[in-house]
């Protein structure tokens, strides 16, 4: 394996650790922390409110600083950053204790996404979808595997350890990643940049105005909207879980398998999506995605046992499929030297819906149960499929054109 492929296999395994250790919390809430703390499901879950701000307020300056520093650089402060909020979050002895343990966390977790694909993509031109779909689907395993790994620690040694070892992992990764890319930062950075450049200057006719503001705002709607289904799916499944499938669970740990299996198997889908990207285009990729999850989402209200665990997997499918569209969408047109930044934008909106999103959750669980929430989930998820038709049928040539940088408005 070269020095390349190495790089990038740490990258995934830094998205893997990202969602791993941002959602352990959903699970010993749901779980763990009901029973000792003497609190519902929903108002334990209001804690990680905190988490996700500082998850979505944080991406934009991380990709600003990156694009300014380094962007290796900061992921080793993620990587050291992480890990260690983690353990800070295990020696938690109350909820505001646990929030701020959470927030702490949300701040380097951050990092990741603005500045980790910022690096995938940079220096590989236009075709970057299974690259961007095989680091999505480390991602949605480390959301699988949050579940697993919260649950066997509940079962064996208590909840705190959840959060201990995954971050004490990802400390020792991040001072391998530190030494690993010691003397490659500033060559790196600099080939890449003139790599990008050499492609845009070698490509077609710029993107015009109207279709720059078009492709723009449907990037950015369906990104706000994508994300709010994302974290009503991945945050809440523990517990719609271990609700509808009472005749099959038999402990945490059962619990903790089938979320792995759901999240795991649902994460292949982006290497359909990734492969389907470069050879049919983001719009008809799209609107299957949307379409899937509008049509399940809508057949879960009312369903218990083996139904409710086969429409969970289906609508996980298009959940997770739909995931590396849109940023596939801004590596393709997003200027090198801006890339990060563009990347910081879009989960700052994402973000911010998912943090707003979980008091939503939890408000529409203690009124009306899950069963109102696939209700609003369908209809989300047909308002991408509406959106997602105005998209062109064949995207510009254009690599490297310039994108919309609502982060600068």
């Amino acid at each position: 394996m070269n020095r390349d492929s190495q790089h990038v296999l740490l990258l995934n395994v830094g998205h893997f650790l990202d969602h791993l250790t941002t959602l352990i919390f959903a699970t010993v809430a749901a779980v763990a922390l009901v029973k000792e703390w003497g609190m519902s499901y929903g108002q334990i879950a209001a804690y990680a409110t905190p988490g996700f701000v500082a998850f979505a307020v944080f991406s934009w300056p991380a990709g600003w600083i990156a694009d300014r520093w380094s962007r290796e650089g900061m992921m080793a402060v993620y990587f050291a950053g992480l890990g260690l909020s983690c353990i800070v979050t295990a020696l938690a002895q109350s909820p505001v204790q646990i929030a701020a343990g959470l927030f702490l966390l949300g701040i380097f977790a951050a990092i990741y996404h603005p500045v980790g694909l910022a690096l995938l993509v940079q220096g590989r031109g236009p075709k970057t979808g299974m690259t961007i779909a095989v680091n999505g689907v480390f991602g949605n395993i480390g959301v699988g595997s949050a579940a697993l790994v919260a649950g066997y620690f509940i079962d064996h040694g208590g909840w705190r350890y959840a959060f201990v070892v995954p971050g004490v992992i990802t400390v020792f990764i991040g001072l391998y990643y530190a030494w690993f890319m010691r003397a490659e930062i500033a060559e790196r950075n600099a080939h890449a940049v003139r790599k990008d450049a050499a492609a845009a200057s070698a490509g077609g006719a710029q993107i015009d105005r109207a279709l720059l503001m078009r492709l723009s705002a449907i990037i950015f709607f369906t990104a706000a909207v994508s994300s709010f289904i994302f974290q009503a799916t991945t945050f809440s499944l523990p517990k719609v879980l271990d609700e509808r499938l009472q005749s099959i669970l038999g402990s945490a740990t059962q619990l903790g398998w089938i979320a792995f299996l759901v999240f795991s198997v649902s994460s292949l889908a982006q290497l359909v999506t990734g492969a389907s990207l470069d050879r049919f285009g983001p719009r008809n990729v799209f609107v299957v995605a949307a379409l899937v999850q509008t049509v399940f989402f809508g057949l879960m209200p009312g369903l218990f046992g083996w139904p409710a665990l086969i429409v969970a997997f289906a609508f996980m499918l298009g959940a997770f499929g739909q995931v590396p569209i849109t940023d596939y969408l801004i590596g393709r047109m997003a200027k090198s030297e801006l890339r990060a930044q563009v990347y910081g934008a879009r989960y700052v909106l994402s973000f911010a819906v998912m943090s707003a999103s979980i008091p939503i959750i939890a408000w529409v669980y203690l009124n009306w149960g899950f069963d109102r929430l696939f209700v609003i989930l369908s209809a989300c998820a047909a308002a991408i499929l509406l959106s997602v038709t105005l998209l062109p049928r064949k995207m510009p040539d254009e690599a490297n054109a310039p994108v919309a940088q609502p982060a600068r408005a």
